[in-house]
């Protein structure tokens, strides 16, 4: 039992080691004051999430993902991803929560040309992501 506990020990510390040490470029945060619910109707309500999305000019991660945890969400009801670089949309995605209500879309954040050998940067600099969910709703009176 020792020896299976210092094994899971040791591959949990090595884990931690190796995500520790995979670059993480572009940051995402959420602050709480940046969610708002709106109710649409006595059933369900909107939630928006508005985060900040940076990725630097020395990007060279290929990919981004905003993903969300498991929560309390409608069914049916697919999140709309929308980004901004400034006031003008740039990029908009719809993807579908999975059983347990979490969601995960990823993107392209620098591709390759084939032809050239070239790496073009798809995003960079900041944006401003805006995250549509609907949730069951929470306020008794609409």
């Amino acid at each position: 039992m020792n020896t299976k506990m210092s094994l899971l020990t040791m591959a949990s510390i090595i884990a931690i080691l190796g995500i520790m040490m995979i670059p993480n470029t572009a940051i995402a945060q959420i602050n709480e004051n940046d969610i708002s619910i709106t109710p649409i109707n006595e059933k369900i309500s909107l939630e928006t999430t508005i985060t900040t999305l940076k990725v630097p000019e020395n990007n060279t991660l290929p990919w981004g993902t905003v993903y969300g945890v498991a929560s309390d969400v409608s069914e049916r009801y697919p999140v709309i991803i929308q980004f901004y670089k400034g006031d003008e949309a740039v990029h908009i995605a719809q993807v579908d929560t999975k059983g347990d209500g979490s969601y995960e879309y990823k993107f392209r954040v620098r591709n390759l040309d084939h032809n050239t050998g070239e790496f073009t940067n798809v995003f960079h600099g900041e944006y401003t992501v805006k995250i549509f969910k609907v949730i069951p709703n929470t306020n008794p009176v609409v």
